[in-house]
């Protein structure tokens, strides 16, 4: 015997589940406690520009890493947002009530559905209440009189400024991929990198020099990260190399996951190796 719950939803894309997002959630889950209803999100298998426009923005997780994190905050269902697409806001909505068993949908702020493009919250009030649907709206999320938005992350990422990235998050931004074979630039001068191959989907920080940590076999090592050409040798590909104070291991064909702490200086090129080497020497005391 199971007791059946009607449920109580959001809907949003949540890339990144920043502290924005799981602001919403937290309103999610005490509306749920008050109301005696189970809390669901509803995200969508891609990014609907993808779809509307032929372009998705770089996404601050991937697919599995933002579902990994939504599970954090209550059961998730993944709409194809190609099926749905179509659907006007009303449809959608009977659609979350007839199949979803849906009572009350929480919209975020800003958030608008529908291919009839409703613009004001009233008329998602409206629609709602003649379906027997209770429609409500959640709280803006601030900080420091801003919204927290995927978008404004995004600009906080290509400009360097992995700090306020992650106080926006709410956790360190992350980069992982399998370690592949590079030029072996590094292991000449005495700081060995491990070359990660990333989705291309994935939004990488503005070129440089970062400090960031990794786990490995249990154990956290401190990391410093390039990520641009390498000018001084002549890169022609951006790649992502991390240097592990530390670890001597083989890691050829592991997946690695770097977790972003700071900047320390844009991307130089170096008249010789041995500049270059003088440099990381002085870039290591950041670790420190």
């Amino acid at each position: 015997f199971t007791l059946f719950m009607p449920r109580i939803a959001t809907i949003g894309f949540f890339d990144g589940v920043h502290c924005g997002h799981r602001f919403l959630f937290a309103q999610l889950n005490e509306l749920a406690c008050e109301r005696g209803l189970k809390p669901l999100i509803f995200t969508f298998d891609c990014h609907p520009r993808e779809i509307l426009t032929g372009v998705a923005p770089a996404m601050l997780t991937t697919s599995m890493e933002r579902q990994q994190l939504l599970m954090l905050h209550a059961e998730v269902r993944v709409l194809s947002f190609a099926d749905v697409q179509h659907l006007t806001a009303e449809q959608f909505m009977r659609y979350l009530q007839e199949q979803e068993d849906v009572e009350v949908l929480l919209m975020g702020y800003d958030h608008h559905f529908g291919s009839d493009q409703l613009k004001s919250f009233s008329e998602y009030e409206n629609l709602a209440r003649n379906i027997g649907l209770c429609v409500e709206r959640a709280n803006e999320c601030l900080v420091d009189g801003l919204p927290v938005s995927s978008t404004r992350i995004r600009k906080l990422l290509s400009r360097g400024n992995i700090q306020e990235v992650n106080r926006l998050l709410g956790y360190e931004y992350s980069l992982s991929g399998i370690v592949e074979h590079g030029n072996g630039i590094g292991n000449q001068i005495g700081f060995p990198t491990a070359n990660i191959h990333i989705d291309v989907a994935k939004h990488l920080p503005a070129s440089g020099v970062y400090t960031a940590n990794t786990q490995i076999d249990g154990i956290i090592y401190s990391v410093l990260v390039n990520i641009g050409h390498n000018p001084t040798v002549g890169n022609k590909q951006l790649s992502v190399e991390a240097h592990i104070v530390g670890y001597r291991g083989d890691l050829y064909g592991h997946q690695l996951s770097i977790h972003f702490k700071d900047f320390v200086r844009p991307e130089q090129k170096f008249a010789s190796l041995t500049d270059l080497q003088q440099q990381i020497e002085k870039d290591m005391q950041m670790l420190l």
